[in-house]
């Protein structure tokens, strides 16, 4: 009697495509919550510091010293009327024109 219950139960619709549904949609959600921590947990982010550029003979500018003014008037000095297309090598054409 009491198999004959649960055989009953676990038949019902619901309990057959709604129990994995909400199992898997919560299970999903403690899972996602897991994995995303343990990105930002061993993530090796860290900032490089002017000293370390310089090492590499990288210069960085000061803040203050790049603004958009003075960007601005280095592209107005650049002459974009006069220019001439030139066609970059594609890359079957190498070993042609090194023969």
């Amino acid at each position: 009697m009491f198999f004959s219950n649960i055989s009953k139960f676990f038949k019902r619709r619901s309990v057959k495509y709604g129990l994995p549904f909400f199992v898997l949609m919560v299970g999903g959600s403690f899972g996602l919550r897991e994995f995303t921590s343990l990105r930002y947990q061993f993530s090796k982010v860290s900032k490089i510091r002017p000293e370390e550029l310089e090492k590499y003979g990288i210069e960085m500018k000061k803040s203050g010293q790049v603004t958009l003014e003075s960007e601005f008037e280095k592209i107005k000095e650049i002459d974009i009327d006069n220019w001439k297309q030139v066609r970059g090598p594609r890359p079957w054409e190498e070993n042609i024109q090194s023969n």
